[in-house]
């Protein structure tokens, strides 16, 4: 009998609490009952991805930091100890390192899959707008952290990048000896760097949590770019939305988990293996490949000043995308002619990532002030003209009758919806 009451007596202390603080009603709100649009693909998976992956980044950085020793001499030999020495430290390190690189990839799927359906545009501006800020704070925090190994390319990316500061007149080289903390990378510059790398993850997390207000203000943009109509657009979140995520996290952690045991150091320089050496400078200085766009834009300009204005404007220029693309539709289902450039960009980026992983020589040089060039104009010039002279296709009246009619004729599902 007393196994029985116990349920109830659960639910009623449980029901005592919310009544007073309602965070289960909250998150049944939120990620039970909430009302999604009834279309959503699996390229809306990387969101959830994304705040998965920040939660193990930030739970495998917390265990390395209880064995990490953020002492020049010292940093380098800590590292190993925790690869040798250290229960699982060899788990927890590769999952922390392979971690970071999937966590940029699932963010440039999310970026890239908004700038499609152009979730950045009325209302979600501000959603969009935080999600960049996200992206500037997790490449600070991912510099920081491969600063941090205190290996070859670790010191001198971190002399390399902190010197780009000194481009700007009068305040620049007071930034640098800041950065410093003196006048060469040495210990003071290791203790902020590894200061600020356990620090930033904890607010991008509070961004997270923004970024997911404002979500929740307008709802998930949908793959036909038009506003939920009715209670026959949506669908609860569980379990609808929650089987899908499930099925999508155990993909990525099949492809996640392979890297971490079978390839952790696909994406790893070898130089940083070899202890840091300011008397030795590698052959070549490559920063990890997500900040190699920027990297080629950098290089791709002439003067360092213009070099580096261009590299910070590649991410800046993101903030005013809800008002530099001028068309009123959403997703580029509709838009014949955005639908086509917008592959454009996508190799573009690709081609400036392959520039920054090389050095700068012959075609590499050519193809990087091509790729920096064509950034831009798609950026400031082709996404305002655009909007303004092409003729979108017909929208469909609802969400709910877009997805019935594709129900009803599967022969035509290939043709556009909503066109007679």
């Amino acid at each position: 009998m007393a196994d029985n009451d116990r349920p109830g007596a659960t639910s009623r202390i449980i029901r005592w609490i919310d009544y007073r603080l309602p965070f289960v009603s909250l998150l049944r709100h939120e990620l039970y009952d909430y009302p999604t649009p009834r279309n959503l693909t699996y390229w809306w998976n990387f969101g959830s991805l994304a705040g998965i992956m920040l939660v193990v980044m930030i739970v495998t950085g917390i265990f390395l930091a209880m064995n990490y020793t953020p002492n020049a001499k010292l940093a380098f030999d800590s590292v190993e100890r925790i690869m040798r020495d250290v229960n699982w430290g060899w788990l927890i390190r590769y999952l922390h390192m392979v971690g970071a690189s999937m966590f940029f990839a699932i963010v440039y799927i999310h970026l890239f899959r908004g700038l499609y359906y152009g979730s950045y545009k009325n209302p979600r501006e501000l959603l969009w707008i935080i999600g960049v800020i996200i992206l500037l704070l997790m490449i600070a925090t991912a510099f920081m952290g491969y600063v941090l190994p205190w290996g070859q390319m670790s010191y001198w990316a971190a002399t390399v990048i902190t010197n780009l500061f000194s481009a700007f007149p009068v305040i620049g080289h007071p930034i640098v000896t800041w950065l410093w903390g003196g006048y060469a990378v040495g210990n003071p510059t290791l203790n902020r760097f590894f200061a600020l790398h356990y620090l930033l993850p904890f607010i991008i997390l509070g961004f997270v949590l923004l970024h997911l207000v404002a979500l929740h203000r307008f709802g998930s943009n949908n793959p036909l770019g038009i506003d939920v109509k009715g209670p026959q657009d949506t669908l609860p979140f569980h379990p609808y939305y929650t089987i899908k995520d499930l099925f999508g996290l155990t993909v990525f952690l099949v492809i996640y988990l392979g890297f971490v045991f079978y390839a952790p150091n696909f994406f790893t320089n070898p130089d940083n293996y070899i202890p840091a050496n300011p008397l030795q400078t590698p052959p070549e200085i490559v920063p990890e490949w997500y900040l190699l766009p920027f990297y080629a834009i950098l290089r791709s300009v002439p003067s360092k000043l213009l070099g580096v204005i261009a590299a910070f404007g590649a991410i800046l220029v993101l903030f005013f995308l809800p008002w530099l693309d001028t068309s009123p539709v959403r997703s580029a289902r509709f838009r014949p002619i955005y639908k086509k450039i917008y592959w454009l960009l996508v190799v573009d980026v690709l081609a400036l990532g392959w520039v920054g992983d090389h050095p700068p020589e012959g075609i590499v040089v050519t193809i990087g002030h091509i790729a920096t060039f064509y950034y831009f104009l798609h950026m400031l010039i082709l996404f305002p003209l655009i909007g303004k002279i092409e003729r979108p296709l017909p929208l469909p009246e609802s969400i709910g009758a877009a997805v019935l009619r594709e129900h009803r004729e599967p022969a035509n599902a290939g043709a556009p919806i909503g066109k007679s």
